[in-house]
């Protein structure tokens, strides 16, 4: 056979087997991932959140389906993203945060570590149970990102695993978030159907924050007639970058969260002693790498949201950062569920353009243990 034939002859073979080629078998992934991920590129591939027990009834320390597999899934066609895919990136992102923070916590806690805490019996049964919810989380968040796009593998995070009630105490603060940065992220949704999944996923969240309230602290579940929805949802993610260990992300990840602002990280000061409504905190920018620039022409506000209302007052910043900014937290904010509060350059923060920092979740419900976060560095890494 001539080279001009034998050439022929392995385009033709080649063009065959690409042909025969599953495209969501791993001959698009490189060579650094073992292709296992790929077998979730197909929605009906394992256990169905909805239709399988695995997500709620899952008793084993190891990682549940699919948060046993760990690489991205590569896109298995050619073609423009969906319209919501950036939405389900970012919540796919945000999800192996959650996910990992039960798990490591159920790694590193038994079940008599929690009663000795004063807790009750079925705490990391019910812990369990949550982490479960969260694997299903996974899954329906990759099942959402259409195949053109990449689903995200996860990074290496750390979180506050020094004993169970200070795990308890995040636990609170990150469930709280969920719901505020949910009821963002709906606006952010451009279908109809992934609005209205978003909020049903919010729900399950706020079911997880009722458990903590009642059962662990012992104290009123309600927050009012509506919880503190937050409209730049990817301002709340970003603060999660504080639990993420740098370069330990798949570099083929897309940007979390998209589109990102980069703003400089809010936290009262570390001797705060309380942040319920009236108290005047000193406000700490803990990032010494990202600081805010304030224009001494410009008035600064910090923007307290709370339920559906928020009110904006007036901080001098001039002399910062050898001047600290202090500020009271508006005592008219009812004593339940979160603050988000932020530092704006115009009267309540009417773009996220006008954010210059934060925002920080203050946790009022119970109130007591926003200060025990703000010791522990835990605020700005929700």
């Amino acid at each position: 056979m001539s080279p001009a034939n034998s050439h022929y002859a392995l385009f033709v073979w080649l063009l065959a087997l690409f042909a025969l080629v599953d495209p969501a078998l791993p001959f698009r992934v490189p060579p650094h991932y073992s292709g296992e991920a790929q077998k979730l590129a197909d929605p009906n591939y394992g256990p169905i959140p909805g239709q399988s027990d695995h997500y709620s009834s899952y008793w084993g320390i190891e990682r549940p389906f699919p948060g046993n597999i760990t690489d991205p899934v590569f896109p298995t066609q050619d073609g423009p993203p969906g319209e919501d895919d950036f939405v389900w990136q970012n919540l796919l992102a945000a999800e192996w945060i959650i996910f990992e923070f039960y798990q490591q916590g159920i790694e590193r806690f038994t079940d008599e570590d929690f009663t000795k805490a004063g807790m009750p019996d079925n705490t990391r049964q019910r812990l369990m149970e949550i982490r479960n919810n969260e694997a299903g989380h996974l899954r329906i968040f990759q099942n959402q990102i259409s195949p053109t796009s990449i689903k995200p593998g996860p990074c290496k995070y750390t979180f506050p695993l020094a004993d169970p009630l200070s795990y308890m105490t995040f636990m609170t603060v990150i469930e709280i978030s969920s719901m505020a940065f949910l009821s963002g992220l709906v606006q952010a949704a451009e279908n109809d159907w992934n609005q209205g999944l978003i909020a049903a996923l919010s729900q399950t969240e706020t079911r997880h924050e009722a458990w903590v309230l009642m059962e662990i602290w012992k104290t009123n579940p309600f927050a009012g007639p509506s919880d503190t929805p937050f409209p730049y949802a990817n301002q709340i993610l970003d603060s999660t970058q504080g639990l993420v260990v740098p370069g330990s992300c798949p570099p083929e990840n897309p940007e979390y969260p998209y589109p990102r602002q980069h703003l400089p990280a809010l936290l009262a000061a570390p001797d705060t002693k309380s942040l319920a409504p009236g108290a005047t905190i000193t406000l700490a920018f803990t990032d010494k790498d990202n600081q805010p620039v304030f224009d001494p022409d410009t008035q600064y506000y910090a923007v307290f949201s709370h339920g559906v209302h928020n009110i904006s007052v007036p901080i001098v910043t001039e002399g910062f950062p050898l001047r600290p900014i202090n500020v009271t937290i508006p005592a008219a904010f009812e004593t339940r569920g979160v603050i988000v509060a932020l530092i704006a350059n115009q009267l309540g923060a009417p773009v996220k353009e006008s954010v210059v920092a934060g925002p920080a979740v203050i946790l009022e419900q119970p109130v007591e243990l926003g200060p025990e976060l703000v010791r522990g560095g835990g605020p700005e890494a929700t």
